[in-house]
Formats: C-alpha cells, sequence, structure tokens
C-alpha cells in the first residue's frame, strides 16, 4: 500500500520543499497543497519510471552538494579572472572527452548537470552509446588533467550514489 502511494519517496519529498520554496511563504495551506502535489505527480508519473534508480541515501549527498556548491564558488571566481584579465588569444579552451564508468541514466544526467553548472565547462552531448560524455572548458593548460579531475572528483563520488 505505502509502495503505491509513494512510488518515489525522495521525489515526493523535494517536489513539496520546492513547491513550498516557489511560493515563498510558509503556510499550513501552502504545505498541504505541496503535499497534493508531491503525492499526486509522483503517482501519475510513476509508469514512465520503470527502472527506479537506486540511491544510497546518506551523508555522501550533502559532502556532494557542498563540493559542488564550492566548485561554483572558486570557478566563478577563476572564470571572473578569465573573462576580466585575458586577452582572447590567450585563452585555452578545449573540448574533453570524458569516458564514462557510470551507467544510469540519472547519474550521467547529474554528472553532465554538475559540469554544466560549474562556470568555465558545459556538457555538450553524450555519445549514442552512454559511454561518453563530451564537455567544452573554456580554459585548461592540461586537458588530460581536467578529464581526471572531472572523474574523481565528481563521478567516484556519484558512482557511490548510484549504486
Amino acid at each position: 500500500m505505502m509502495k503505491r502511494l509513494l512510488p518515489h519517496p525522495a521525489l515526493t519529498v523535494t517536489l513539496i520543499l520546492v513547491w513550498v520554496l516557489l511560493t515563498n511563504e510558509l503556510s499550513v495551506g501552502g504545505v498541504v497543497l505541496g503535499v497534493i502535489v508531491g503525492v499526486v505527480i509522483p503517482i501519475i508519473t510513476g509508469p514512465f519510471w520503470p527502472d527506479r534508480p537506486r540511491l544510497s541515501f546518506g551523508p555522501s549527498h550533502g559532502f556532494y552538494i557542498l563540493l559542488v556548491l564550492w566548485d561554483i564558488v572558486t570557478a566563478s571566481i577563476q572564470v571572473a579572472g578569465v573573462v576580466l584579465f585575458r586577452r582572447n588569444r590567450d585563452i585555452r579552451s578545449h573540448w574533453l572527452v570524458v569516458p564514462l564508468e557510470l551507467t544510469s541514466p540519472e547519474a550521467i544526467t547529474t554528472l553532465a548537470g554538475t559540469i554544466s553548472m560549474t562556470p568555465g565547462t558545459v556538457s555538450c552531448d553524450v555519445s549514442s552509446c552512454g559511454r561518453v560524455l563530451l564537455v567544452h572548458a573554456l580554459d585548461t593548460g592540461d586537458p588530460e588533467g581536467e578529464v581526471a579531475r572531472i572523474k574523481s572528483r565528481y563521478e567516484a563520488r556519484l558512482m557511490r550514489i548510484f549504486l
């Protein structure tokens, strides 16, 4: 019964939190409507998720979020320095080909989103087989090192989160 009412509990909680944040007001009515939205949407969309991703919930989620936030702040400063103080001809942009060990589409999407959220890098394409991610880096002197950094900093952690 519980599985039928809450087919995706994490999605339900996320939808409730997003609803409350979007209304920008903490009221009983807003929370009740958020719970209704958070319960109804996963029930309606449940049939479209036959293979639900397996996640390990724990401190690894929080550490990953803090790591990404830290990287966004530091990369913003670095990109500002590149844009403000470098001439165009001195910028070393590269296309990076990142081989993926992740197999879950949700994990690959999370990795691509993380890379795109970090200033200075953009995920551009995933190969049709889902084993390679194409990334554009605004400024890097060591493309192989940047690929290794993406794999060790983000992909390795996502492999622990998405079992």
